[in-house]
């Protein structure tokens, strides 16, 4: 059907007409479909699933290294060297 205007259709056919396949031509429509679904989840969403899943803040513990840096006996060399590692482990 071609359609030239609103008021000038061609080529028309009456509803009742049903359109029949050439027997003679064969289906080249062929419909593969591989698709794979795929879930990106971003770097934010992925740490606030690590933040969720982290254990619940110990008070006592806060309590007592609250005391010891307040009575000037957390801060030692040891502490310090293992603190200054991880930080640079986190940097190579």
């Amino acid at each position: 059907m071609q359609i030239f205007g609103p008021a000038n259709i061609q080529n028309t056919r009456a509803i009742t007409e049903s359109i029949k396949p050439n027997a003679a031509e064969p289906s080249t429509r062929s419909i593969s479909i591989d698709t794979v679904d795929q879930l990106d989840i971003s770097r934010e969403a992925q740490y606030l699933m690590q933040v969720h899943g982290a254990p619940d803040i110990r008070a006592d513990r806060v309590a007592d290294v609250r005391s010891q840096i307040e009575g000037g006996r957390y801060e030692t060399g040891d502490k310090l060297n293992v603190a200054v590692d991880r930080l640079l482990d986190e940097f190579a």
